[in-house]
């Protein structure tokens, strides 16, 4: 019988890295179908569903976010998504907000007049954004926090697609526990600095949309995907 391999050479195969499972979670409000796309393409394994269990196994869970913060919130509560993204928290499991998926992880939102309760993960308050032109709608770089993670690998002039009038304009949160790691938190600017990004730990978001924003996207994606 012949043997293609050379004599005293020995048949190696490199491993294999598990495909990660990530559920969207469908609560009504969000892209769900580009953030599929998106994370299929950075080589996840993608289910869009609001089922508990699935959510709750899931290697990373990803909430997507689009209209109002009440509506938002509303839904949310609606599949029980506060309850899910609050126990995979306690437990250290991945969680990431995009777009009003991030804002509703704050302490409270302001619109029209209407306060509405958040999740409460940061203090902090959305409120509408001072601008000359709102919504903020279009691509805009972002002032990477220091030794970021999601940012691994941009450039600093790497451009995100945003579309929000809302946003996060103060970072409240301080930590004074040298045991504790204090969130990295990145910043935009139109009209006005606000919070573009936070990674705290299992919990990672972004006000602006990673599924619409073309290879920067894709490598911030593939980098959360990195840390499950």
């Amino acid at each position: 019988m012949s043997d293609d391999t050379p004599t005293g050479t020995a048949r190696t195969t490199r491993p294999t890295r598990p495909t990660k499972k990530v559920v969207v979670l469908d609560y009504g409000f969000g892209n769900v179908r580009s953030a599929e796309r998106a994370l299929a393409r950075v080589g996840a394994e993608v289910e869009i569903t609001r089922d508990y269990d699935k959510a709750m196994d899931a290697d990373g869970l990803l909430v997507p976010g689009v209209g109002a913060f009440e509506a938002c919130m509303r839904g949310l509560k609606g599949v029980r998504g506060d309850w899910i993204i609050g126990r995979r928290l306690s437990g250290g499991r991945p969680v990431m907000g995009i777009c009003v998926g991030m804002q509703i992880l704050f302490e409270r939102g302001i619109e029209h007049g209407v306060e509405t309760e958040g999740l409460d993960e940061w203090p902090g308050t959305v409120e509408p954004l001072k601008a000359p032109i709102v919504p903020h709608m279009g691509w805009n770089t972002v002032d990477a926090a220091a030794d970021s993670q999601a940012f691994a690998g941009l450039d600093d002039d790497a451009r995100f697609y945003f579309v929000h009038s809302y946003a996060v304009r103060e970072w409240s949160l301080e930590v004074t526990n040298p045991l504790i790691r204090a969130p990295k938190v990145s910043w935009a600017t139109h009209g006005e600095p606000f919070v573009a990004a936070v990674e705290n730990g299992a919990l990672w978001a972004t006000q602006f949309h990673p599924e619409k924003s073309g290879d920067a996207g894709a490598q911030l994606l593939t980098n959360w995907i990195e840390t499950l």
